[in-house]
């Protein structure tokens, strides 16, 4: 968890203790043993003599500012992490994406090479960070690549927040994220685009909340997080991994991002007039409304979908549910690729929900994404405005110009995949 990744991270784990029964200090305290199950896949099992055992989660949360880190330690969370896994400088990154402090690499490898030591068959890395600000984008890039060399054989997963023109908190974010993306080309295997545009859309008009906190849209980015690694956390009908989770999901290297959606998203108000069959959820994740994204997927087309349902679902239901949708919406999925929407099942269904579904998709029309940060730093590289405080850290223009380069095309393989039968 890099920088707001930690804000992002501290909700994640308040739902995931909640989900396996286990209380702030990480004891376990509920009745349901399929919630101890797998826990050991997210968490270190400590046994303390005289006490109950103790559930430790493998993280490690860094930032090159103190501030969010000693506010997780100072909170009710405090207890639960180990206290050698935050690691944070004293000077900031000042949004820029050249400052990300290559210092710190060493203390962060060591402590996360005896998180994994503790593990019984690594798998991969899971990492938070946002792309528009300095630590998020140019530490958690840094750290990628770090990652890539030392473990080449595991998978890397990262959950990455981009900016957007509604929601701008600083005018170097096209910058930052472009030059993000250049590595998360080459460095991630699985990348979740989550954006602070559709956040704020998804929170005012569909749950009704007339100001959104940080808190709201938190909670909204780790509900599809949970999801997502419900069938990494609990035993269920056709289960996958990550690897096979990105087997189904990737057909060509590059095209590695994904729009994730969630259902169901509601006004609390409405709960009581609300009916949730699988039907409805699965038409759900596949409304632009639901996306975690600003895209909007009937600009481009599916590629390759999975869909991981949660609760009590009959497995005919769901896989009938995702085949009615694809007959009915054909033109939106690609005929060359057969079968290309997976169905995964998981018995224990989410806190407060008696079902939910989550999706993540493989589309096209992600290219909106890259093309709208794309044009913004288009648009200032021209005239090299704000260059000289990424050059003063001993940047190149020529990583400005590759950055562009590699993500026109990205942008251009999409295009190729959403307009022809084929491709080689």
């Amino acid at each position: 968890m890099i920088s707001a990744g930690n804000q992002v991270g501290e909700s994640f784990w308040r739902m995931i203790l909640a989900e396996h029964g286990l209380d702030e200090d990480g004891h376990y305290k509920g009745n349901d043993p399929l919630q101890l199950a797998r826990v050991g896949v997210f968490f270190t099992e400590v046994e303390l003599p005289g006490l109950p055992n103790k559930y430790v989660p493998r993280s490690v949360q860094i930032d090159l500012e103190e501030g969010v880190c000693d506010r997780i330690r100072s909170g009710p969370l405090g207890g639960l992490f180990r206290p050698d896994t935050f690691v944070t400088g004293s000077t900031g990154a000042g949004n820029n994406w050249a400052k990300g402090c290559a210092e710190l690499m060493d203390n962060i490898l060591e402590i996360v090479r005896k998180q994994t030591e503790a593990t019984d068959a690594l798998q991969g890395f899971q990492v938070l960070h946002s792309l528009g600000g300095g630590t998020g984008a140019g530490l958690g890039s840094l750290l990628l690549s770090k990652f890539r060399e030392e473990y080449p054989d595991r998978m890397i997963s990262t959950y990455s927040i981009l900016p957007s023109p509604k929601v701008s908190e600083t005018v170097v974010e096209p910058y930052n994220a472009l030059l993000s993306v250049h590595q998360l080309v080459e460095n991630s295997d699985m990348t979740m685009c989550i954006d602070n545009e559709a956040l704020y859309d998804l929170t005012q008009r569909t749950m009704k909340v007339k100001a959104p906190s940080f808190d709201d849209l938190n909670n909204v980015v780790s509900q599809v997080m949970c999801g997502v690694s419900t069938s990494l956390r609990f035993p269920g009908q056709l289960n996958g991994d990550l690897r096979k989770l990105a087997m189904n999901l990737i057909p060509f290297p590059r095209l590695h991002f994904l729009m994730p959606s969630y259902a169901p998203f509601y006004d609390p108000k409405s709960r009581a007039y609300m009916r949730w069959n699988v039907k409805d959820l699965t038409s759900a994740v596949f409304d632009r409304s639901n996306l975690l994204v600003a895209c909007d997927p009937r600009f481009g087309r599916y590629l390759t979908a999975a869909t991981i349902f949660r609760g009590n679902v009959a497995s005919q239901e769901a896989e009938q549910a995702v085949l009615d949708l694809q007959r009915k919406n054909s033109a939106q999925f690609v005929e060359w690729i057969p079968d290309n929407v997976s169905v995964s099942l998981c018995s224990v269904p989410p806190t407060g929900h008696p079902q939910a579904a989550t999706c993540l998709a493989n589309s096209t029309s992600v290219q909106e994404l890259f093309k709208r940060t794309l044009t913004q730093f288009a648009a200032m590289f021209k005239r090299r405005a704000f260059l000289h405080w990424y050059t003063g850290e001993g940047m190149d223009t020529m990583e400005f110009s590759e950055a562009e380069s590699n993500t026109q095309d990205l942008m251009y393989v999409a295009l190729v995949c959403d307009s022809v039968p084929g491709v080689g």
